[in-house]
């Protein structure tokens, strides 16, 4: 997989994009409340959420936001692939922390009858991408939603929710908006992504200046995913984490890149400056350390998928305890008789 741009072009321009979504046929724009800043009590205040909705507002509005859309285009599409693994249909869906639509494009309008559309970006939302599907788009927070409980079928979030301060709340407002039997089909980005980047600029900084500030903004662990569903009140979970491996010319195209997807740091304990003598040493230590036979350099994005159902009394649900008929131990004794068996026929 190669970064699009100058020297390498791998996904096609979308069609309709950069069209404002209040210009869109079947597509609504409304807004809702969106109170950046606040958590819910005992939670930790980790990213600075109004610098990062400015960095998305800024992201959206570049003259073609579509040649850093190919990181969130492939997560959208397997996480549309997830959804088709469903074999349901959804009436309403909701897309928490949209971006500019990466999963409605990728999903039809016979699975999906209509998409609400939420992002703490207003420029992501009224530059968001074509979908057959009707769409309504509203200005709001992740953890906080503005709908009420048992609303939708289906909810969908990709590459948002590590942007969160409170990820269990944000969880489990989507639990809260979901009605029984709905499905929560999620991915953010995991502990390892851009170890390559993270490694090189400690190095570097360490060298040039002494000791070194967090440049990457902190990652969930995947061991701890699957607990915060739990007990955000999902059941039937499944967690798995998968791999992206971009390469780019070089360091500085990967940062201009993250800038591009509105990815910067937002970290309030961020360092807002690097000295040049340090970046210059930091591309070095990276090209030194990771490059590929053909000069490029890699980076790597994990990716945690998650599915979790909202619990309905027609689920599938475990056998009480005590109630098997055969033991383990009985298990070798039941492979002897069914060979007996099909030899006899």
């Amino acid at each position: 997989m190669l970064r699009q741009g100058r020297l390498w072009r791998l996904w096609p321009r979308p069609l309709g994009a950069g069209v404002l979504a209040a210009n869109l046929g079947g597509r609504e724009v409304s807004s809702g409340v969106s109170p950046h800043g606040n958590t819910s009590p005992g939670a930790l205040n980790i990213f600075d959420r109004n610098l990062k909705r400015k960095q998305k507002n800024w992201a959206a509005q570049q003259p073609e936001p579509m040649k850093f859309d190919y990181l969130r285009e492939e997560v959208g599409n397997r996480i549309a692939d997830r959804i088709y693994d469903i074999t349901r249909d959804f009436t309403l869906a909701l897309d928490v922390g949209c971006g500019r639509g990466y999963i409605a494009q990728h999903l039809s309008k016979e699975t999906v009858g209509k998409f609400f559309q939420t992002d703490i970006a207003e420029n992501a939302l009224k530059n968001s991408l074509e979908t057959e599907i009707p769409t309504v788009s509203v200005l709001a927070d992740e953890e906080f939603l503005p709908f009420r409980e048992n609303t939708f079928d289906l909810v969908v979030s990709s590459l948002s929710l590590h942007w969160v301060n409170d990820l269990p709340r944000a969880l489990e407002q989507i639990h809260y908006v979901l009605k029984p039997n709905g499905v929560f089909v999620g991915a953010m980005f995991g502990g390892d992504t851009l170890y390559e980047l993270r490694c090189s600029l400690q190095l570097a900084e360490t060298e040039r200046e002494g000791g070194f500030s967090p440049h990457i903004s902190p990652f969930t662990a995947v061991n701890d995913l699957g607990h915060l569903l739990g007990r955000a009140g999902f059941n039937t979970l499944t967690v798995d984490t998968d791999e992206i491996q971009v390469n780019y010319p070089g360091m500085f195209e990967l940062m201009e890149d993250l800038q591009g997807m509105g990815e910067s740091n937002c970290s309030w304990n961020r360092k807002a400056l690097l000295h040049r003598n340090t970046m210059l040493a930091a591309a070095a230590v990276y090209r030194e350390m990771y490059k590929n036979e053909d000069g490029s350099v890699p980076a790597t994005y994990q990716i945690y998928y998650m599915i979790g159902w909202k619990y309905h009394d027609s689920q599938a649900r475990p056998a009480e305890r005590g109630s098997a008929t055969a033991s383990f131990g009985e298990l070798g004794k039941l492979n002897n008789l069914m060979s007996q068996g099909e030899k006899s026929q």
